[in-house]
């Protein structure tokens, strides 16, 4: 097994250095991500030889006479997506190699080395080049605006300013996993429902194409008279078979035209104003902009971030167009020299503690803490909200099925069952 030298930055930030053997430089680097160390430079030691090579990417030796057959290839890797997880972990490790007085370039060089996702992997290195060229890390940052958030990228270029980048880089990696754990939250919630559904529907087309014309035909050929549900699911079975070619071309257009309309400006907006109009629902999502809006402008402004540019960032990230129209309303206002509490009580889309919170904030000189004091009642009261929801949804769903199946075979039962006792 190959023997490799390695030097490193650990979680308190102390330069450390070692020996260890490993298969190949990327098992040595997982090793050393469990032992809470980030490499900065990996050496393998030659045998019989005095000098130390260092290794390239795939855990081979720089300048040896290797065939390039011994390479591996992965094209998966090369059409791999940067998740937020990522981001946020190169967030925390960066702020870690900074606090320890490593300049930005030889961190970013480590970072590189360190990131296993292909596709990362060449935008950290040119984050690097630009970085290296003279760019300040948020210019270098902006070029890649698909990846990083205006958010994320304000926060980087308030922290280049004031001269506490890893101070900054530690509130945007606790900020980037607040909000993994919301959306988590969200998708977990609505997991079941959907499975269930989806079961539902399938039970219930697979009973009304293959088993319901069976049953039925044996009454159409006895001419027994049918009550009318059994009627009724007669001819919705018949019009499965009969018409799906037009069904499901109808249901696909339907499907088409109404994605169509929701990513349009004001199919947008009108959906965003059904969605606050919905019981529990409704509520549960003017939640989630409140704590979104609140945690986003505590951050920003700590960070320093003024006051209306941090209001533009927010009003892309609530995930609401109306509430966002009402942040952007309270923007002008606040340009006008207008407190923020006022124009945010007034529209009547935020709780009016949240207005009353803010003035607080804004008279005591402790704006930041009373919005995150703000965002952190509001992410509890999401969590009771989506479990309650979670535990509401799936007996309900559970009725549902019971009910649509229920009718099936009632509907079929019933004359089997009439039909008997006319024998008898």
């Amino acid at each position: 097994m190959p023997v490799y030298e390695y030097k490193g930055i650990n979680e308190k930030g102390k330069n450390v250095k070692g020996v260890k053997e490993a298969d190949n430089k990327r098992a040595l680097k997982s090793l050393l991500r469990k032992e809470g160390i980030f490499p900065t430079d990996i050496y393998e030691e030659k045998v019989g030889k005095a000098t130390k090579t260092k290794v390239s990417g795939d855990g081979k030796a720089q300048g040896d006479g290797d065939s390039w057959l011994n390479k591996e290839f992965d094209f998966a890797k090369y059409f791999q997506r940067v998740t937020l997880q990522e981001i946020a972990l190169f967030t925390r490790q960066l702020s870690t190699l900074l606090a320890a007085g490593i300049p930005l370039v030889e961190s970013l060089t480590a970072l590189v080395d360190q990131t296993d996702n292909e596709k990362f992997k060449r935008i950290l290195s040119q984050l690097k080049d630009r970085v290296n060229e003279g760019s300040s890390f948020a210019d270098a940052l902006r070029e890649h605006d698909s990846l990083f958030s205006d958010l994320y990228i304000n926060m980087v270029r308030a922290g280049e300013t004031a001269g506490n980048l890893e101070v900054v880089l530690i509130k945007l990696a606790d900020f980037t996993e607040n909000q993994m754990k919301l959306r988590g939250k969200i998708q977990g919630a609505l997991v079941y429902p959907a499975v269930m559904s989806g079961i539902g529907v399938i039970v219930v087309i697979i009973l009304m194409t293959f088993v319901v014309p069976k049953i039925t035909k044996l009454f159409e050929d006895i001419n027994a008279t049918l009550p009318i549900y059994t009627r009724i699911l007669i001819g919705i079975s018949h019009a499965f078979q009969s018409y799906w070619m037009f069904i499901l071309p109808f249901i696909g257009l339907v499907i088409y035209f109404l994605r169509r309309y929701l990513k349009s400006e004001k199919g947008i907006e009108q959906f965003d104003q059904v969605v606050l109009r919905v019981p529990i629902v409704g509520r549960l999502t003017r939640m989630i902009a409140t704590s979104r809006f609140a945690g986003t402008m505590s951050t920003l402004l700590s960070s320093g971030v003024p006051m209306l540019s941090a209001m533009g960032i927010v009003q892309t990230i609530v995930g609401n167009r109306v509430i966002a129209r009402v942040i952007e309303d309270a923007k002008n206002n606040v340009r006008e020299g207008e407190s923020l509490a006022i124009p945010l009580r007034r529209s009547g889309e935020f709780d009016p503690i949240v207005g009353h919170m803010i003035s607080v904030g804004e008279r005591s000189g402790h704006l930041e803490e009373m919005l995150q004091h703000v965002s952190d009642a509001y992410e509890n009261q999401v969590d009771d909200r989506i479990n309650a929801l979670t535990s509401l949804l799936e007996p309900l769903i559970l009725v549902v099925m019971a009910v649509v199946v229920g009718f099936i075979i009632i509907s079929i039962m019933m004359p089997i069952l009439q039909i008997n006792n006319a024998i008898r």
